[in-house]
């Protein structure tokens, strides 16, 4: 059998389609997997590494402004909207998949729609509460919709939501203790570890924060912290994390991208980062305590959602961006690391949003897909 993925833009689209595919290739080794996705997109750094070949479309999304340098990139977003197709057709008439699975980000819509007019079943994934505008315009071209979220059936249509299996989200399940994640990072198990992230393309602001805090709060109290910027502004929040001596620290560890998240994360006594939908997959799934804070630039607003739904449960703590300031931040993270029952609470509390079986349910579907279409 043969299945091509697609899906990427940020990690957010590109990490559950690299999970299905490994789920894939553990249910049935001989089946030949690749991927499409875009020469800017960070599938085209993160699919190589994990051994699958990736083919390339150009297409772009499309602005919420109408100024005129966003309307002359909507026009050519517009156009692209075509001429991708015409490569997508290109490249499944080269690799004949059984099925193309498609996970969001506007690298999706090419490769659906072309697979779907030549005959090949699809399968589309989404994973936050309120569906991605792709998914909902590829919803129609689907064979099967897995949602992460009960809530998200209500977005569909009536015909669309008798194609529609709820699934949860596809993340990374090794299974690490706290204490082995410990010893591999060299800290001991009372040491107070914070672990803080943007996304794998970054978040201005949650660098702002982050930075700010390993200078004022993590240094001075001897706290380990490590910090991922993120790729888009990795050049300017490197350097500024030099000029301020952080890099000088050994406590404190500053990256573009950690490759051993699952460690870090099973690791971490409190995690400050974004609030997409994989990223609180993870830390549902390992149990950690975490304040959220959500991108306010996502459609609907759908970063908030996710969180507010931890929060409300007592799973998480949420902080909207423009509201948030370090000294905020400092205050809740040291009320985390000095209130042990409160964590465990929230631990507690994430764990029953974790589905841990995702990746091998949508593999399955799959499969059978495949299996019908040969």
């Amino acid at each position: 059998m043969k299945i091509i993925m697609t899906g990427g833009g940020t990690g957010g689209h590109i990490n559950p389609a690299l999970q299905i595919a490994n789920e894939i290739r553990k249910i049935s080794p001989d089946t030949e997997i690749s991927f499409v996705g875009t020469k800017r997109g960070i599938e085209h750094t993160l699919v190589p590494k994990q051994g699958y070949e990736i083919d390339e479309v150009e297409v772009q999304g499309f602005r919420r402004s109408f100024s005129p340098k966003a309307i002359r990139a909507n026009l050519k977003a517009l156009k692209l909207s075509f001429t991708s197709v015409r490569e997508a057709k290109k490249i499944l008439k080269k690799r004949m998949p059984d099925v193309v699975v498609g996970t969001g980000g506007y690298v999706s819509w090419p490769t659906v729609k072309a697979a779907s007019k030549m005959g090949i079943p699809c399968l589309i994934h989404e994973q936050n509460t309120y569906p991605g505008v792709t998914t909902k315009k590829l919803a129609k071209y689907a064979s099967v919709i897995c949602v992460s979220f009960e809530s998200s059936r209500k977005y569909f249509s009536s015909k669309d939501n008798e194609k529609i299996i709820l699934t949860g989200n596809p993340v990374n399940t090794e299974k690490i203790s706290k204490e082995d994640a410990r010893m591999k990072l060299g800290l001991s198990p009372d040491e107070p570890y914070i672990l803080s992230f943007g996304g794998s393309m970054g978040a201005r602001r949650v660098n702002e924060l982050c930075l700010e805090m390993m200078e004022t709060y993590s240094a001075p109290k001897h706290i380990r912290h490590d910090h991922a910027i993120g790729r888009t502004e990795y050049a300017k929040f490197s350097s500024l994390a030099k000029e301020k001596g952080l890099d000088k620290n050994d406590r404190l560890t500053i990256a573009e991208y950690f490759y051993d998240m699952a460690v870090r994360q099973a690791a971490a006594d409190v995690i400050i980062c974004r609030a997409g939908a994989i990223t609180l997959a993870e830390l549902a799934l390992r149990g950690k305590a975490a304040i959220y804070i959500p991108s306010p630039y996502v459609a609907e607003d759908h970063q908030y959602k996710n969180a507010r739904l931890l929060a409300d449960a007592g799973a998480g703590i949420v902080f909207r961006e423009a509201e948030l300031t370090c000294d905020g931040l400092t205050s809740a993270v040291d009320d985390l690391l000095n209130n042990p029952n409160k964590r465990m609470r929230m631990e507690d509390s994430v764990r029953q949003f974790a589905m841990e079986d995702s990746g091998r349910r949508i593999a399955g579907e799959v499969l059978r897909l495949a299996e019908e279409h040969c």
